[in-house]
């Protein structure tokens, strides 16, 4: 599908390169024209300007003050919002938790008064909310827009408030390999649609949302503190994400909060991971007796895993996302990763490789046999990339599994992105139809991924999900998925319940167990706690069979926290994989009923607070959307800039206000000025600044003119409708000729080869560049743009 830009570009002035761009556009969104064209549902830069009595950012500070107690963590989370402008604005930020977040509370604190929130079906949330924001009162609107992302409204703040707003959640550990792992997201990375806004759902819009530029600072400043309540002695503790400090209390109890200076780290998830004495994991019962329901919550350790003798031949479809969003250090971690798994490939093994960005690119037609060349091929072939463009995710997808299949061979599909698109659930009906063709392992690369996309994807492929954040860690996580994927740890697993009246229980069925990790059962119980669970499988070593005597554990007020983890583990199940097809009212009333029964906020449930006082009487307001940072290692290339580190430029920006009640696009171009273009070359070989320039003599229309007459428009792009332009550096020598052709970024990879191509068919067609009356090496920058007539 096309994206169209607007006609408007900045102006490049680049004293170091001479930079063809014919028709370059770097708007990373189309901005609403007096016509009243329609904009793509894209993020978008944000730059200051206009009304400065409007543009102050709204949001202070966010903070996180973690609990965990055994296996279960309560966040609550505090966001304070400051009007500094001289007219009363509403703030929207979108924000990101944990994918498995019971989120049980809100409150909004005006000075000393506290607004406790109410959970309401999401319509009538919505319509109480813009009542009191048209009637001038201070109301706040929490909505989940996916389980992993949320979104705060916090109207009628006026100048000079200080508003706070709480909300809480809880979620449940659930260690592997006997470490426990308690990760907090800190910002939502840019998600990449082909959809536009107006053709949006409700639950899609806040992807059109505003970030800075690479490398800067959040606007607000980040802070988090966590104790641990382990219940036995804790081995160690680890962050390192974070510089914290750790405190032990006590060998089971231990503190740690953010050290100084560290107030601009929210741009990044907090990953902290601790180990118990012995490698040991809290397993057995834990039992709540509610005023009218019960609840239990059984976690059973599975056996260790074996050593296969015989490991039968895999084969392997590496999936890699090599899209804008992958650029830089996401992509650097993701070649890491796939060297490290090409170079361990077993000899009977075969493996095949697509890169997708906009497009899709297939090492080979046929999945090749692993040996010393073809491991080569594959290793160059994504090497060669630098990141760039859409993220076509499903398109990639329904190509892989078009792909034959090598007889007699496992077949798995290893998936490597940032999972920075907003076609999660579509992904998810895609791999569940498709579980008898093969496995499905996603890899999410980078500081802060989308875990509900790679989580999504493992759960409705029957795999488990993988997270690197750096690089340190690719070779440790290419290990752990391959003894993953050797042989399962239990199979054939079967529940049964003697003495112990049961009902709800989820899941109502038991995957194979693949890591050494426990079986989870949630559920709720009537009459006397009493009998036995009897938990039956195969395990390497043969029979499986491990029993809880219900009468040895003793239901704890601590534990009501299972309430809300009960009934979010059946909305996880009802709703956040549920495919597409299936979709019934009857889901939405299932789950309605049950974020209303237990307070959670859910895709149909959301929290609302209102004040009772009119506090802006003329009801006139600015809306303002929160810039979010862009996440630690991720380019300007993900919103559709330039990254710093391709062209030491940012791109253009577009910020949205609402006055009165009516909406405003206001679109601002960026005056690049003549920042010259940095390159780390040897000034006595490459000439970056010379008197005269490089001359193209083989056409006597220009370089441009050249190029067009002997563009061939690659076949795949042309059945896709894919229009783009790769962004091509290249030397040019004392003698005319073209060295050290390579790609600095490109809208889409099936482009590229075309463009290198067309720069090497220049060669000896340049008169060189001219430098103290001497003809002299000289670095050229090229954009070679493909458009459909």
């Amino acid at each position: 599908m096309k994206t169209k830009t607007t006609n408007r570009f900045p102006r490049l002035a680049l004293a170091s390169m001479i930079l063809f761009l014919p028709l370059l556009l770097f708007q990373p969104i189309k901005a609403q024209t007096a016509s009243g064209e329609d904009k793509t549902l894209s993020p978008y830069f944000i730059i200051p300007g206009g009304n400065p009595a409007d543009d102050r950012i709204p949001l202070l500070s966010t903070s996180a003050d973690v609990n965990i107690a055994g296996v279960i963590a309560n966040v609550n989370i505090t966001q304070v919002y400051k009007n500094e402008g001289e007219n009363p604005i509403e703030a929207i930020y979108v924000f990101p938790a944990s994918t498995r977040a019971a989120v049980y509370s809100m409150r909004m604190h005006i000075g000393e008064r506290v607004i406790e929130a109410k959970i309401e079906e999401r319509k009538k949330a919505r319509e109480a909310y813009e009542e009191a924001r048209r009637n001038g009162q201070t109301a706040s609107l929490l909505e989940q827009q996916r389980p992993n992302v949320f979104t705060m409204n916090v109207a009628n703040i006026m100048p000079g408030d200080e508003i706070r707003v709480e909300m809480s959640y809880t979620e449940l550990l659930i260690p592997e390999g006997g470490i426990y792992e308690f990760a907090y997201p800190s910002v939502v990375g840019p998600r990449y649609s082909n959809n536009t806004e107006d053709l949006a759902s409700n639950h899609d819009k806040w992807v059109r949302n505003p970030y800075t530029s690479e490398g800067e600072a959040p606007l607000y400043s980040f802070d988090i503190k966590a104790t641990i309540s382990a219940g036995l002695p804790i081995q160690e503790i680890s962050c390192n994400t974070h510089n914290m400090d750790i405190q032990y209390k006590d060998p089971a109890f231990a503190k740690l909060k953010l050290k100084e200076g560290q107030a601009a780290s929210g741009n990044r998830d907090v990953i902290i991971r601790y180990r118990l004495a012995g490698g040991k994991i809290a397993s057995g019962l834990l039992l709540f007796e509610g005023k009218d329901e019960n609840f239990f919550l059984a976690m059973i350790q599975p056996p260790a895993k074996p050593k296969p003798e015989q490991i039968p031949p895999r084969e392997y479809v590496f999936i890699v996302d090599v899209s804008g969003s992958m650029y830089g250090y996401p992509l650097d971690i993701s070649k890491n990763l796939m060297r490290n798994l090409l170079l361990n490939l077993k000899s009977t093994d075969r493996f095949n490789i697509l890169l997708f960005a906009g497009g899709s690119s297939l090492l080979a037609k046929q999945s090749l046999r692993v040996n010393e060349e073809n491991i080569r091929k594959g290793i160059d072939f994504i090497d060669s990339r630098q990141g760039g463009g859409g993220t076509e995710l499903l398109p990639a997808l329904k190509r892989a599994l078009a792909l034959e299949g090598t007889e007699d061979y496992a077949r798995s599909f290893v998936i490597v992105t940032d999972g920075y698109v907003s076609v999660e659930k579509e992904a998810f009906d895609l791999i569940r139809t498709s579980l008898g063709k093969a496995s499905f392992f996603p890899f999410g690369i980078g500081t802060s991924v989308n875990r509900y996309l790679i989580e999504g994807m493992a759960h409705a492929g029957m795999g488990t999900p993988f997270v690197i954040t750096s690089e340190e860690y690719a070779s440790a996580i290419a290990d752990k998925f391959r003894n993953y994927i050797e042989s399962p740890v239990l199979t054939n697993i079967k529940i049964k319940y003697e003495g112990f009246e049961v009902y709800d229980v989820e899941p109502s069925a038991m995957a194979d167990v693949f890591a050494e990790r426990p079986l989870i059962i949630f559920g709720k119980w009537k009459a006397k706690a009493a009998g036995s669970i009897l938990i039956t499988g195969t395990s390497g070593s043969g029979q499986y069979i491990k029993t809880l005597q219900v009468g040895e554990y003793t239901a704890d007020e601590r534990n009501a926290a299972l309430t809300y983890l009960w009934a979010r583990e059946k909305i996880r199940i009802l709703d956040d994989y549920a495919s597409l097809n299936t979709y019934t009212a009857s889901i939405e009333e299932e789950v309605t009923a049950l974020g209303m029964k237990y307070s959670l906020l859910t895709s149909y449930t959301s929290f609302v607070a209102i004040d009772n006082l009119v506090r802006n009487a003329d009801g006139s307001f600015t809306t303002v959307s929160q810039p979010l940072p862009l996440p630690q290692g991720v380019s300007n290339y993900a919103v559709g800039g330039i990254s710093r580190n391709g062209m030491n430029q940012s791109s253009p920006a577009y910020k949205h206000s609402y006055k009165g009640g009516a909406k405003s696009i206001h679109c601002e171009e960026i005056d690049l000025g003549a920042s010259p273009l940095a390159e780390d070359i040897d000034e006595g070989l490459i000439f970056t600044v010379v008197e005269k320039m490089a001359e193209f003599t083989g056409d006597k229309d220009g370089v441009e003119a050249f190029i067009k007459k002997n563009l061939i428009y690659p076949t795949q792009a042309m059945l896709n409708n894919i229009e783009g332009i790769v962004y091509v550096k290249f030397v040019i020598d004392t003698d005319g000729s073209v060295s050290e052709v390579q790609i600095l970024s490109s809208t889409d990879i099936v482009f590229e080869q075309e463009a290198i191509r067309l720069i090497k068919l220049t060669s000896k067609h340049w008169k060189p560049a001219i430098n103290s009356g001497k003809k002299v090496k000289s670095g050229m920058l090229l954009a070679v743009e493909f458009k459909l007539r």
